[in-house]
């Protein structure tokens, strides 16, 4: 992978966790489709990524924390995160509304000319310890 796409996605996840919403939308196609974690579906364009997070942000305070980054091609980029969703006060959420909840997805990013133009949510696949420590994750 490109140290410049490596250098992306840290940008991305720093400016998200800081609620830097156009530190994000800067690097976002005009026309992306963008995951909606909480209601489903996708959402189409940078103000309509802005407002969904403006939404999310008035109920949940989701925090994620790339731990693996891989590419599958030379557009495609996958992130595996540790998704923690806490209330606006800063704690753990209990009895969860929405679709929303602390676990490890992996976020997949198609770049099209240097912007990110689709971003989709995918469950992890479950990988065993011993699977782990033989470093296998089929």
């Amino acid at each position: 992978m490109s140290e410049t796409y490596r250098q992306l996605i840290k940008r991305i996840y720093d400016s998200f966790n800081a609620r830097d919403i156009d530190g994000v939308l800067v690097e976002l196609a005009d026309d992306v489709s963008w995951a909606n974690g909480m209601e489903g579906g996708h959402v189409h364009g940078r103000e309509a990524v802005r407002d969904y997070w403006t939404r999310q942000w008035t109920v949940i305070s989701p925090h994620v924390e790339p731990v693996a980054i891989q590419t599958s091609g030379d557009d495609v980029i996958a992130v595996e995160v540790i998704q923690s969703i806490f209330d606006l006060e800063g704690q753990p959420l209990k009895d969860q509304a929405h679709g929303l909840k602390d676990k490890r997805v992996m976020h997949i990013f198609r770049m099209a000319n240097g912007k990110i133009a689709r971003f989709d949510i995918e469950d992890t696949p479950q990988v065993s310890s011993e699977d782990r420590a033989r470093g296998r994750q089929d």
